[in-house]
């Protein structure tokens, strides 16, 4: 196994020993508004007979009025991290694979950071639409395979209801909200992500699409597409994703050494049924070794792969030992697949100490964010205000005394 360099103290390199990136925790969390697939009826004329056989969908998770990507994304990190028995104050890196940010700027995962209290930790975005989710797990394992963190969080966090054209039923029926995140952790003991592959074809990125403020559909093109709102060309999506399911998991099975028949599930992203269907056909792959929970949630995007992982493992589908190929694909048009070898019971740490650790810190964040926004406004250094307060805390104890 080749050996990375990093910089010493002094400047010069040390040698950095290749780990292993294994998911030691996993948490979800979605809307808890249920949308049937009747209630499309009085707004785009199909109900549940029309929607099910065409998509697989009975129904979806729809946000509440005000809640938002990153809420759904804190919730799912705080349970990960009490999986993993994690702090906060020990997350080197947070990556928030999602389409529906709050801002195009901060990234939703600078908010994360800071109402989570993970002050050690870098955070960004990142958007590669439904493929998303493998993409930020690719990124985030390969730091962890080099040395340069050991621990890291990947969510994927969607509120897709809030880009939907609810007139158009080719689309709306399709998507609801939700999020999922794991912790990756370094490990010297072989397993984890064993391998990932990524690829793009860019010149399908018109067939789904949600433009933006400054995309040329909306200033350039009178409006022919609305800002904010998905476009998809469902015929060439199909076709598309039916062949980046099985290519992109063929391709990490080659990279990691492994054959179809290696594997005890499949977690895809969770976008048609259908499209699971024709691709485990073309596959020669067992459709009871294809997880689905396509039914309950609908398409969640970058969310839908964490959400199924998540549930596969409180369900007991993921035992030690079990070979998982996780792929995502989408809008680019993108696609990514991984292997894992699956070594995590889970650590629940209702009588852990670093349960009550962890809830200190979380306060800790809100005490953090409240001072450090009031210093800012009133441009006071924090020796300043600490002069202050203890200033009214002499005065205090002098009156009562």
């Amino acid at each position: 196994m080749n050996g990375h360099h990093a910089p010493g103290k002094n400047g010069a390199s040390k040698p950095r020993t290749l780990r292993y990136a294994h998911i030691t925790g996993w948490g979800m969390d979605v809307p808890d508004h249920i949308m049937p697939n009747d209630d499309f009826q009085p707004l785009v004329n199909v109900g549940h007979d029309w929607i099910y056989p065409r998509t697989g969908i009975k129904e979806r998770r729809i946000a509440a009025p005000g809640e938002t990507t990153t809420q759904l994304a804190i919730r799912a990190a705080q349970k990960a991290l009490s999986v993993a028995d994690v702090v906060p104050s020990d997350i080197d890196l947070i990556v928030v694979a999602t389409s529906t940010p709050e801002y195009i700027f901060p990234s939703t995962a600078s908010i994360v950071q800071d109402m989570l209290g993970a002050t050690n930790a870098g955070a960004h975005d990142l958007a590669a639409a439904c493929s998303g989710f493998v993409y930020a797990l690719d990124l985030a394992a390969n730091k962890v395979r080099t040395g340069s963190i050991n621990t890291a969080l990947v969510i994927g966090a969607e509120t897709m209801s809030r880009v939907l054209d609810w007139k158009d039923r080719k689309t709306c029926v399709l998507f609801g909200d939700g999020a999922g995140a794991v912790v990756l952790q370094g490990s010297d003991i072989p397993g984890g992500i064993l391998s990932s592959t990524l690829g793009s074809d860019g010149s399908g990125w018109d067939l789904l699409t949600l433009p933006t403020v400054s995309s040329q559909e909306t200033y350039l093109r009178d409006g022919q597409r609305q800002m904010h709102r998905i476009y998809m060309d469902g015929r060439n999506v199909f076709q598309f994703a039916t062949q980046a399911l099985p290519t992109g998991i063929k391709a990490a099975l080659r990279e990691a050494g492994l054959s179809l028949e290696d594997l005890d599930l499949i977690i895809p992203h969770q976008a048609n049924q259908r499209i699971l269907d024709a691709a485990a056909e073309a596959m020669g792959f067992p459709i009871e070794k294809m997880y689905t929970n396509l039914d309950r949630y609908g398409n969640t995007s970058a969310a839908s792969i964490p959400i199924a992982l998540t549930e596969a493992a409180e369900t007991g589908r993921l035992k030690p030992g079990n070979l998982v190929g996780l792929v995502g694909f989408g809008g680019g048009l993108s696609w990514g697949a991984a292997i894992l070898e699956w070594s995590a019971n889970g650590r629940h740490s209702f009588y852990s100490l670093k349960r009550g650790l962890r809830e200190t810190q979380y306060v800790q964040a809100s005490l953090r964010r409240h001072m450090v926004r009031y210093m800012r406004q009133s441009n006071t250094s924090p020796k300043a205000l600490l002069r202050r307060y203890r200033r009214r805390q002499t005065a205090g104890a002098k009156a009562s005394g």
